[in-house]
């Protein structure tokens, strides 16, 4: 402090603040004691400020000090007695007293007599750097070590610690009579909007050593445990050390800080504008740009020169410019600057005690200027205006924008947002600002958000090419919510820029496929060669691609779902891009399907056999049925499996732990239905449903060739033979498979059980549409005249006539045409339904009309005009069906 302050020009600052600022003016009044003798407290302002309240409560104690702390340095302030350095570390020495006079009083109110360890405030902003404002509020970061901090009987150390904070808070923020001492801002703390507002120390040092982002960096570039248990403090600022000056070069903060700085000169546009209603703090070439000038080139270079980890702006700036990594002359210009415009904003918060940054208009920025000592407002502005122009200057030139970056400003996204093509450019903003910010797990890291930048322009053009920009944004931002690791998609978009627009389509138009990336961005990977959007090859073809090396059974499982994962995806995008008819793409569903099957299940038999053997002249077979037995799946079907096993079911198994043949057959098939549907680290794989079996969930999960040919013959229902003509073995040996095939042709042609099959049919169907209507106008499968009622009308002519069997609906259709059992135009109605419903396993999955975008997609799919004409389409072919079920259930009771 100075030893010596001029009366006479504390008694000219006492006469202007009196008559400029109606806070000061008040002040005086309340304190006439400090006002009159203001020069010779101003020898150490703070102690003054609290002398003699000592018998008055802690919160009373504050306030009475605030109103005297603020009169006094106001004073030495507005009559030049003190430097703008002094100001600003005179106001900070007295927060950090408040703060640390309020955790003392809330531990002992708390725990009485208990010594006040175990909890400590890390002052951060302004505070932290000894540079606060006459207004600031307050930026702390409040810590306990659990193992210190007092609590009372059968308390937890976070209960208490909370309590402990909330309770600083309220004696430093809360209003009364005599007005407040701080505003405290806790959402600079870890994950503030889950957290605690007060962390233990070790959870906030393994957040800041793995998960923080460089804005929290650049924060702890002006770090300091200000208040409560300092050395707690100061232990937690050593550990984390590391985490804030690292020794690499650190060229990606340069665009972080940055990016912030274009979207506070876009948020704050109404301040840009230098004149009246100028935001000093925000605005371009203002006090933030200053700082943040200083932080870039501080945590570019602080990891290697520890001289350059100056908290204080000014102290930066000198360190900086005298290790020459910013020219003399810039660090000279910058800290006139910031000297002016910070003195200028405490005249702006002097008049009424406001957290203002804004130059007022008219009356009221003449009243500012003549705090300053000036004539008028237009003085003032002439004042300023150079050092705020040399600033914006010299930090637009640290890193010019490049035409091809996407804009950080919101007012010039949005403008390239809008061109782009997306309808709601204000969303696509708040999205992109989000990615950029960190906000998901995938784009915490530096190099992922370098990354993102990389991609942004080409991705975003991508987008808005698409048939629908907005959805395929959306979706685009599920995706990067749900991802673990986002870097090696977006190097994937960026060494492909034609995976880009097939990438924007598939958002644009197919959620189902869009949440598989979601879960799996590498399912990009399979799309880079031409050969993914061709035909599936054969089921050999296919197992040969899912049996690679010598992988363990583990290995195994993981590899076919990423072989099937993969191509089930491109098999999807095959018909959003248009490259395939849907009736192919079914097709090459199914043959992958049963490549699976036959894979998984001879690793599973094999891995099985190393402890239990095998069951000599004795094999497992399996039976599909459904849409995989007829071959023609969709994205989204399961797997109607039966498990059957030859040879005789009193038979054991020869190995380490043999099993009877029925223990063995149904442990073996429980083995597979988990390799063919329990999730493993590459995710899940189909699901599998074996209620087709004999007797249902009533009955063992497999039985002998024997057994299934008995209650075929002797106990099925009708809807089970229904089933049975869509019957394919796809496991076994060919000498088992036709065995299995032989039964099932023996029963289909008529050795069964008599039964009212037209009679059954219709009451399943009645039963059916009430337990489990249509879910929507697009149900291809349920809606009267569906699928359903197609396949019921072909199987009960097929059961009833003994005749035109075949597990592919189509081929039976064609067969039943041919023997004057069905009408022509089944055929096309199969086609168009088949083609729908694949289609809308992966466009609208909800069987709800989609927007326009995907009802283009979904007649190009069918090889229909538009919309109209699927809706056309559809309706004829629900009456064709309608009518050849009716005519099924008349003819044939």
């Amino acid at each position: 402090m100075m030893a010596t302050v001029d009366p006479v020009t504390i008694s000219q600052a006492l006469v202007r603040a009196c008559d400029e600022s109606p806070f000061l003016r008040l002040a005086a009044q309340r304190e006439p004691g400090v006002a009159a003798e203001a020069a010779q407290l101003l020898a150490d302002p703070v102690a003054a400020a609290f002398d003699g309240l000592a018998d008055l409560s802690v919160a009373a104690r504050l306030r009475r000090a605030r109103w005297r702390l603020a009169l006094l340095v106001a004073l030495a302030d507005l009559s030049g007695e003190w430097p703008f350095e002094q100001v600003v570390a005179t106001l900070t020495d007295f927060a950090d007293r408040a703060l640390d006079l309020a955790i003392r009083a809330a531990i002992e109110e708390r725990t009485p007599g208990a010594e006040p360890g175990g909890f400590t405030a890390i002052a951060l902003g302004k505070q932290g750097s000894h540079e606060l404002n006459y207004s600031s509020d307050i930026d702390p970061i409040l810590l306990f070590d659990p193992a210190t901090l007092p609590t009372r009987p059968r308390e937890e150390p976070q209960e208490a610690a909370v309590r402990i904070g909330k309770r600083v808070v309220e004696l430093l923020q809360s209003r009364d009579g005599d007005g407040y001492v701080l505003r405290v801002d806790l959402r600079l703390r870890p994950s503030s909007e889950v957290t605690p507002i007060a962390l233990p120390v070790e959870a906030a040092i393994g957040y800041y050593e793995s998960a923080a982002l460089p804005w929290e960096r650049a924060a702890f570039i002006r770090a300091r445990a200000c208040a409560g248990d300092v050395a707690l403090g100061q232990r937690f600022l050593g550990a984390i050390a590391p985490f804030v000056w690292r020794r690499s070069l650190d060229f990606g903060a340069i665009a972080e800080i940055r990016g912030i700085t274009a979207r506070i000169r876009d948020h704050h546009a109404q301040g840009q504008a230098f004149g009246p209603g100028y935001d000093l703090k925000r605005g371009r070439g203002g006090i933030r740009e200053i700082e943040f000038f200083a932080q870039i080139h501080q945590l570019i270079h602080g990891g290697r020169d520890p001289s350059l980890r100056a908290p204080a702006t000014l102290d930066a700036l000198a360190a900086l410019g005298a290790a020459g990594r910013i020219g003399v002359e810039e660090a000279r210009i910058l800290a006139e600057a910031y000297r002016r415009l910070r003195t200028v904003e405490h005249r702006v918060q002097m008049i009424d005690d406001r957290q203002t940054h804004a130059l007022p208009a008219r009356d009221s920025l003449d009243r500012v200027a003549r705090l300053d000592g000036l004539a008028d407002g237009a003085t003032l502005l002439s004042d300023l205006r150079p050092h705020i122009e040399a600033v914006g200057r010299i930090y637009d030139a640290l890193e010019p924008e490049t035409n091809d970056r996407l804009p950080d400003a919101e007012a010039s996204l949005s403008v390239r947002l809008e061109a782009a093509g997306f309808a709601d450019a204000g969303s696509a903003v708040r999205r992109v600002a989000e990615w950029r910010s960190g906000g998901y797990p995938a784009l915490r890291s530096a190099p992922a958000r370098a990354a993102l930048e990389d991609v942004l322009p080409g991705l975003i053009a991508a987008l808005g090419e698409a048939p629908d920009p907005d959805a395929a944004l959306l979706r685009l931002d599920r995706m990067l919510a749900k991802l673990p690791s986002a870097i090696n998609f977006f190097r994937l978009i960026d060494a492909r820029p034609q995976l880009a627009r097939l990438l924007a389509t598939v958002l644009a138009l197919a959620p189902t496929l869009a949440d598989a990336l979601g879960r799996r961005a590498e399912l990009l990977d399979g799309l880079i060669d031409a050969s993914a959007l061709e035909p599936v090859g054969e089921v050999a073809d296919l197992v040969a691609a899912m049996r690679v090396g010598t992988l363990d059974y583990e290995q195994r499982l993981d590899h076919v779902r990423r072989v099937v994962a993969e191509t089930r995806f491109a098999l999807g995008v095959q018909i959003v891009a248009g490259a395939r008819d849907p009736l192919e793409v079914a097709g090459g569903y199914a043959r992958l399907a049963e490549a699976a099957i036959e894979t998984l299940t001879s690793a599973t038999v094999e891995d099985f056999e190393r402890a239990h053997g095998r069951v000599p002249d004795s094999e497992l077979v399996i039976l599909a049925l459904g849409r995989l037995g007829g071959g023609a799946l969709t994205h989204a079907s399961d797997l109607d499996l039966v498990y059957l096993f030859t040879g005789d079911h009193a038979a054991e198994s020869d190995g380490k732990r043999p099993l009877g043949a029925v223990h063995y057959y149904n442990r073996l098939a429980q083995r597979v239905t988990a390799a063919l549907s329990v999730p493993t680290a590459s995710g899940p794989l189909y699901p599998v449903d074996t209620r087709l079996r004999p007797s249902g969930n009533q009955g063992p999960l497999v039985v002998s060739l024997e057994g299934f040919r008995r209650y075929q013959t002797e106990s099925a229902w009708t809807w089970e033979h229904m089933a049975l003509t869509r019957a394919r073995p796809v496991f076994g040996s060919a000498a088992a498979r036709a065995s299995t095939q032989a039964i099932v042709d023996a029963v289909l042609r008529g050795e069964r059980s008599a039964r009212g099959i037209a009679a059954d049919a219709a009451a399943m169907r009645a039963e059916m549409r009430a337990h489990k209507p249509a879910q929507g106008p697009l149900d291809a499968k349920l809606l009267d005249g569906g699928l359903v009622d197609l396949e019921f009308a072909v199987h009960v002519r097929q059961l009833v006539h003994r005749t035109a069997f075949s597990p592919d609906l189509r081929v039976a259709i064609g067969a039943l045409v041919g023997g004057g059992l069905a009408q022509d135009e089944l055929i096309a109605a199969h086609d168009l339904l088949t083609r729908l419903i694949v289609t809308l396993r992966l466009v609208a999955p909800d069987a709800q009309a989609p927007p326009p975008p995907t009802k283009a997609l979904i007649a190009r799919a069918l090889g229909l005009a538009d919309w109209e004409a699927v809706t056309a389409a559809l309706a004829e072919v629900r009456q064709a069906v309608g009518a050849a079920w009716k005519a099924v259930q008349r003819d044939e009771r």
